[in-house]
């Protein structure tokens, strides 16, 4: 009869990898940095950060308390409005693992205090954490205050919406030219699709952003 050895939860936490909701972390040397993955994850989906935890996946193992300070300071002091989080702390071969768990914020923008004393929000692409645009802070705002969107089907939205039935994506400035409109305004539709869920952001890197139908 074959013997499966049981799998340590942390090791199944690893395996998903860094991605979306999850980030390791081998130490926290700053809580302006750490300010920053707190903010995006409760601006996103929420998630976890690992701390003790090697990029390549390998336990490092942390002091938990020093840590934790760390993180209470970033949570509190860092990031404006606080973040909501919570403590799991993982026991492996010796090491200890502090988790990190923040969930998604009802208080959204969230945004961090930089190194330059600015007040910046942040969302969560894919492994990274990305300065949110005015469109995405506006939409933000709007879900926060539990605003929805009247969509007007005008020229603009028509036009809009036509285009991103032949092209996967747009861009603001390439909504500009289609809509033939100012920057305000092709920046209030996209906000008002993005708000009733027409519309989804994509990103091509740390600062492309481009908007897709949803």
């Amino acid at each position: 009869m074959a013997t499966h050895l049981a799998i340590h939860p942390l090791q199944r936490l690893i395996a998903e990898g860094e991605g979306l909701s999850l980030d390791f972390k081998k130490t926290i040397s700053s809580a302006t940095k750490i300010a920053k993955t707190l903010v995006a994850f409760a601006n996103t989906h929420g998630g976890s950060l690992l701390v003790g935890v090697r990029d390549n996946g390998t336990v490092a193992g942390v002091s938990s308390e020093e840590e934790m300070y760390m993180i209470d300071t970033a949570a509190k002091v860092m990031c404006q409005p606080a973040v909501r989080y919570q403590f799991k702390q993982h026991d492996y071969r010796g090491m200890v693992v502090l988790e990190v768990i923040v969930p998604e914020s009802y208080h959204k923008p969230h945004q961090a205090k930089q190194e330059d004393g600015a007040w910046r929000p942040f969302l969560r692409v894919n492994d990274k954490s990305v300065v949110a645009s005015a469109i995405l802070l506006a939409v933000m705002r709007r879900q926060a205050e539990g605003l929805g969107a009247r969509i007007q089907y005008g020229p603009e939205e028509q036009a809009l919406l036509s285009y991103l039935n032949l092209h996967p994506q747009i861009t603001l400035d390439e909504a500009m030219e289609i809509m033939i409109t100012t920057r305000r305004k092709a920046s209030t539709v996209l906000v008002n699709l993005l708000v009733a869920g027409m519309l989804r952001p994509v990103f091509a890197g740390d600062r492309d952003e481009a908007y897709t139908l949803a």
